[in-house]
């Protein structure tokens, strides 16, 4: 039976949020960004182990206290220039621990508001799928490409168009191929595997499983956070 493992990339500077903090270490609801991010990956039975990819630079993570789910997660201190470098090296550090045909969820370190409801729907739909896929919001509003001067070019048809989410879960070997073959630009994991002539499956995701990128955002992910405490 093929295991599941996560792993999030959190080599990157979050230079858009204006600070000198690097953005998964900013303080949301007394915790770092980075601990809401892994918390689910950590409290969910059928993930195998975590694995978080920290800059080789990185002095911030070990101020913090993460006891409550480090015997789930494993630091690797192998991050790159940029996020698909950062998510291959992960990979290859995995060679010894995990198999050619095992789950590997990859998750954005600046998603904080990631539920257990929809992890597990994830891993349902996908479970017995030969590739994997993704979490992804149909588009919902009018898209507007623009000229070079900032003004409207033309209305660009939705009808079809999906915004990509984390996590996405693809099988282990597929994805390390992938992400070795398309080389840095590669935005997501989908896009690596749609290059070698795969198709990922969409599944819907969750308008409240956004991305941290503003420091207004963060306001949003605490009210969040918040209503899924009283959830619980």
């Amino acid at each position: 039976m093929s295991r599941r493992f996560a792993l999030i990339p959190a080599a990157g500077t979050g230079s858009r949020m204006g600070g000198p903090l690097p953005k998964q270490y900013l303080g949301l609801l007394g915790q770092p960004m980075l601990y809401h991010a892994l918390a689910p990956f950590c409290r969910c039975p059928a993930i195998e182990h975590v694995y978080v990819v920290l800059s080789p630079e990185d002095d911030h993570f070990d101020r913090h206290d993460w006891s409550d789910l480090s015997p789930r997660f494993t630091a690797l201190r192998c991050g790159g220039e940029s996020r698909a470098a950062s998510v291959r090296n992960g990979l290859a550090a995995l060679v010894p621990d995990v198999a050619p045909r095992d789950w590997m969820l990859v998750h954005d370190a600046a998603r904080p508001c990631l539920s257990s409801e929809l992890l597990g729907t994830l891993l349902s739909w996908l479970d017995e799928d030969a590739l994997g896929g993704l979490l992804a919001l149909p588009v919902a509003d009018t898209l507007k490409r623009a000229d070079p001067q900032g003004r409207v070019l033309k209305t660009e048809p939705r009808a079809d168009l999906w915004q990509a989410q984390t996590p996405q879960m693809f099988r282990y070997q597929a994805l390390a191929e992938a992400l070795s073959a398309a080389g840095a630009d590669a935005s997501d994991e989908s896009l690596a595997l749609e290059r070698a002539g795969f198709a990922p499956k969409l599944i819907t995701g969750d308008a409240r499983n956004l991305k941290i990128t503003y420091p207004g955002d963060l306001r949003l992910a605490e009210l969040i956070l918040q209503d899924m405490e009283q959830d619980r």
